[in-house]
């Protein structure tokens, strides 16, 4: 060590370890593509759940003796198995859809370092080696770049944990030709991002998107002074600070978007839920047929009738087939007073025979019913080796 600074050197050995954790992490994901290529030769399911669950016990025993406690080791590692798993998803719904792999056009809400172009990173990231970004103003836009060839896909948020559903993109949804090919979530955390050194006591304005601000209203309430400006996206209100470089204007946003534009982090975790999380929906122009691999979600959207328990018809059907529904949103119809349209996430592939047969029996019942897409439920439900 170093006389000056002795923790020169020993940063230098944890970077030399980091470097080497990122190589064997790479070396990991490529195994895990192997695996899926021989789960695909047997025709065995992505995930397994037993498996999963006695890796982690095994691996939290083996912490022990590094000193390492159970909570560490379970959390990392749910991590790197929920990255296997996405590997290998992606794996098997390439060669069932024959897709090519090499590049796509993502269009998403905002210029870059907003929540949607993040997410649309993510996304990409895992199913393209190269893709290009495509930022639009209005989720109309990105709607309309799909259906006319200007891009390939649309990654657009649909809900929120902490302010629900994106209305704007579900009516969008009623209208459009485009279907549901992927879904994902994606954990938000608001930051106030500042230009320069200042405190929260000298912020004047604050930019942000209004679902942030709706997301973090019990923060923003103690500061009453605070002057609110709405923008299109987070991403645009990032840029206004970065242009007026000025103590007494802020952003909300995501620490990762504010650095694309060299903004710091005054305060994190200002939502009004712990967990604050946005649902993403990936759209593209053709369907997709689902591996019977992996877990599948199906998204109708249903209109029903006007007389007494014609919802509950409907809902009755999935029951009697044993079909979860993990979403029922509601849509007013543009131009039909009172009547309204009803969207459901349903746990199943839309080529499983009791799916099949709940459609033909809620066709019989409903005014209107469209699959609006079969995908890949990218939700993975970490195991708890506790249970």
């Amino acid at each position: 060590m170093t006389a000056e600074n002795p923790l020169l050197d020993l940063r230098d050995k944890i970077s030399a370890l980091d470097a080497q954790l990122l190589e064997l992490l790479g070396k990991r994901r490529q195994l895990a593509v192997e695996v899926g290529k021989a789960k695909l030769a047997s025709h065995r399911p992505v995930r397994d759940i037993d498996r999963e669950k006695d890796l982690l016990e095994r691996l939290i025993a083996l912490g022990k003796a590094h000193h390492l406690d159970a909570h560490y080791i379970t959390r990392l590692f749910q991590l790197i198995i929920e990255d296997s798993v996405l590997t290998q998803q992606a794996l098997l719904q390439q060669h069932l859809n024959q897709t090519n792999p090499a590049s796509a056009r993502v269009a998403f809400l905002g210029p870059k370092g907003s929540y949607s172009h993040l997410a649309a990173r993510q996304y990409a990231a895992r199913h393209f080696e190269q893709f290009q970004e495509s930022g639009c103003t209005r989720f109309s836009d990105i709607f309309s770049q799909v259906e006319t060839g200007q891009a390939d896909y649309a990654v657009v948020p649909i809900e929120n944990t902490s302010s629900g559903a994106i209305n704007d993109v579900y009516d969008l949804l009623q209208h459009t030709s485009l279907a549901i090919v992927g879904e994902m979530t994606v954990p938000i955390d608001h930051c106030v991002l500042v230009a320069t050194t200042t405190a929260l006591d000298q912020i004047e304005t604050i930019y942000s998107h209004p679902q942030p601000f709706q997301q973090c209203s019990h923060f923003i309430a103690r500061y009453p002074h605070w002057k609110i400006e709405y923008c299109e996206s987070t991403s645009a209100a990032m840029e206004k600070v970065k242009q007026a470089n000025s103590p007494r204007v802020a952003a909300l946003g995501s620490e990762a978007g504010g650095a694309l534009y060299g903004l710091q982090v005054l305060e994190r975790n200002l939502a009004n839920q712990t967990q604050n999380i946005t649902r993403f929906l990936v759209l593209a122009r053709k369907a997709v047929n689902v591996s019977d691999q992996v877990p599948a979600k199906t998204t109708l959207l249903m209109a029903t009738g006007q007389q007494a328990g014609s919802l509950v018809e409907a809902l009755l059907v999935l029951r009697n087939h044993n079909l979860i529904m993990t979403k029922l949103e509601s849509r007013p119809i543009n131009g039909n007073p009172w009547e309204e349209m009803f969207y459901l996430d349903i746990q199943a592939n839309v080529q499983d025979a009791a799916m099949q047969q709940a459609l033909r029996e809620m066709t019989e019942t409903a005014r209107s019913l469209k699959v609006l897409g079969c995908y890949p439920s990218e939700n993975v439900v970490p195991v708890d080796p506790a249970r």
